[in-house]
């Protein structure tokens, strides 16, 4: 007898993704997406139509649906319901563009009148400061699981779904590759946190009480292959070497003036000695974790949507 393959996840076209948008309109012009899209990323109007549209539809249904639980639960216990965001995960590689993805969804949620307030924080923030991992002798893993300060990432957001008032989160400096310290950004009860990082989704090792996933209402990881990630990344590199690269107070002020050759040489090697290992070893395997994945093209167009069955 011929056994039949199950899979923990309902498989989409871009065509038939794009069909469960229904009538939910359109309320970015090209001039406000392009100030949410990434350096070297290509996103057209068309991309949110059939993307990001349907998705921004789903996690609205997300959120009404688990505030109606929260309401069961308090109406049970004979006491309000707490003030309680939706919290999403979402994670990818580095260069497989959750930067994009997670302000194009936060433009779009926001718009939603229901959940207005939308938050987007980056774990970036939450990694070690820069004299700590080196004194660890961390910087060449910088982004893997050990480079964070997990401890303080698990407090912010059990505080955050306790319904405290007001939490703080660390802000990072991609200028300086550091934690600013003493500066941080406050969360004041929104009704959705975006949690954008490489390894949200990572269960970890040993026996720890708790993870940072714990907290998702519903996490996404951005896909890609790995040569189109590479590709980017060297693209991405080749850019702010003529940019931000040439700052003087850039961590990478010393990438300022090899050649283009040489940099893209550069960008290469960084990438598959630290980034490409990183994503093998600890980014990739979260991906079935999640409860959707958006599997990008070279072109950066999404070409495929897998949703979790539960």
């Amino acid at each position: 007898m011929q056994q039949t393959e199950v899979s923990r996840f309902v498989e989409f076209s871009r065509a038939q993704w794009a069909n469960l948008r229904a009538a939910t309109p359109l309320p970015l012009s090209e001039a406000q997406l392009r100030g949410l899209v990434g350096l070297n990323e290509r996103v057209s109007l068309d991309e949110v139509t059939d993307i990001y549209l349907p998705l921004s539809r789903l996690l609205n249904l997300y959120v009404q649906a688990t505030r109606a639980l929260h309401h069961a639960t308090a109406t049970f216990l004979g006491s309000d319901a707490p003030r309680v965001p939706f919290v999403i995960g979402l994670a990818g590689s580095v260069a497989a563009g959750k930067s994009t993805t997670s302000r194009i969804l936060q433009a779009l949620l926001a718009r939603w009148p229901s959940h207005p307030r939308v938050d987007l924080i980056a774990t970036d923030g939450f990694l070690w400061p820069r004299r700590i991992l080196e004194a660890r002798g961390l910087m060449e893993r910088k982004g893997f699981p050990e480079s964070y300060d997990v401890r303080r990432l698990l407090r912010f957001l059990a505080d955050l779904k306790s319904g405290a008032p007001e939490v703080h989160a660390p802000i990072y400096s991609h200028l300086a590759y550091d934690v600013v310290e003493g500066e941080v950004c406050a969360i004041r009860q929104p009704d959705i946190v975006i949690v954008e990082g490489l390894n949200v989704l990572q269960t970890g090792t040993g026996r720890a009480p708790m993870f940072v996933s714990d907290f998702f209402d519903f996490s996404i990881y951005v896909d890609a292959n790995e040569a189109d990630i590479e590709q980017w990344y060297i693209e991405r590199f080749l850019v702010l070497h003529d940019t931000v690269f040439r700052n003087p107070s850039s961590y990478f002020h010393k990438y300022s003036d090899l050649a283009a050759s040489e940099a893209a040489e550069t960008a290469r090697t960084i990438w598959r000695r630290i980034n490409l290992v990183n994503l093998r070893q600890n980014v990739l395997p979260t991906r079935e974790r999640a409860h959707l994945i958006l599997e990008k093209g070279r072109d950066h167009a999404v070409r495929r949507v897998r949703l979790r069955k539960s």
